[in-house]
């Protein structure tokens, strides 16, 4: 199950169905004037090994990560898929330049767009689903997909590999240490949320609801960093099923009787709670989210943890303040 499905939509979004066009590489190449690497980068992945041999100066990234990764260390790519689900503009956290092509990805990696660009490489997570997707990426430049079997990839893992990549580790460490600077001084102002348990779920209208169950998948790191573990019957059902994130009815809300519960109403609105038997009787403090904050919460991202924490700040302040009364 691909980590979108937290934040499937009723029309597609965060989550891509690859069904690929055909393309081949561009028949003009741009000049070779890369940089070497001291030594080449050698990136294991779930579908092989990337060798990376030079300091890339054209990339493309594919999912909000990279995206996000890339511009914390300073670097802007050359094109980036747009998820539609975020509001117009884009996360409101990024700042891309009006020369990053945007990538439009309902349905499919944009393999013929990306060619076009003439990358010399490509970043992706979770959207490189399988093999003939990654193979025809690489086709036009080297490729990097989901580092290994976690749906989502702590973003502090992404921030070191970029670091080896660019030839810049320092800027990796700054980046990583000031974002963890941020969240530990938010952990201390909210002594409460020690020894809290969290949720992370979205209710698709209509459907059923998906929480995140994996305590090493990347979207769990933000809270456990706060503090708090993951909400026990939660836990217990991601092991029993071997699955990252569960899929239950909306008749499961007992699964939500979490200290905090990060949560979207996805494909409605508040209304649409009461479709869940008990939502309003959850003991703990709900926190009922935006898309861009929600998305930037299962796929977090050096950017989109610092705007997650504001928009949370309030919600988080109610928790603490409730533990410790």
């Amino acid at each position: 199950m691909k980590p979108g499905r937290l934040l499937r939509r009723t029309a597609p979004a965060a989550v891509l169905a690859l069904a690929l066009a055909a393309c081949s590489p561009p028949e003009t190449q741009p000049e070779d004037d890369a940089r070497p690497l001291a030594e080449p980068v050698r990136v294991e992945h779930q579908f092989g090994t990337t060798e990376i041999d030079t300091v890339p100066e054209r990339i493309v990234t594919i999912d909000l990560q990279w995206t996000d990764v890339l511009q914390s260390m300073g670097v802007d790519p050359v094109g980036y898929t747009v998820d539609p689900g975020m509001p117009e503009g884009g996360p409101p956290w990024q700042d891309l330049p009006a020369s990053a092509e945007a990538l439009r990805a309902d349905d499919s990696v944009p393999v013929e767009q990306i060619a076009l660009l003439e990358p010399d490489l490509i970043l992706g997570t979770y959207s490189i689903a399988d093999q003939n997707t990654y193979d025809r990426l690489s086709e036009i430049a080297p490729t990097v997909a989901t580092l290994d079997e976690r749906q989502v990839t702590p973003w502090e893992e992404l921030v070191e590999l970029a670091g080896r990549i660019l030839q810049d580790a320092e800027t990796a460490d700054e980046v990583v240490d000031s974002v963890h600077g941020r969240v530990d001084d938010a952990a201390a102002d909210l002594p409460g949320l020690e020894g809290g348990t969290f949720a992370l779920a979205q209710y698709i209208v209509g459907d059923g609801m998906i929480i995140v169950a994996d305590e090493e998948d990347g979207s769990s790191v933000f809270f456990q960093r706060l503090g708090m573990t993951m909400y026990g019957p939660v836990r217990e059902r991601g092991q029993e099923t071997g699955l990252p994130r569960i899929e239950v009815s909306t008749e499961r809300s007992d699964l939500l009787r979490a200290d905090f519960v990060a949560f979207l109403v996805n494909g409605g609105d508040e209304d649409d709670l009461s479709d869940i038997p008990g939502f309003d009787d959850l003991p703990g403090t709900v926190a009922v989210l935006d898309y861009a904050t929600v998305a930037g919460l299962n796929t977090p991202t050096p950017l989109s943890v610092e705007h997650a924490l504001d928009a949370m700040r309030p919600h988080l302040e109610e928790a603490s303040r409730s533990a410790r009364e």
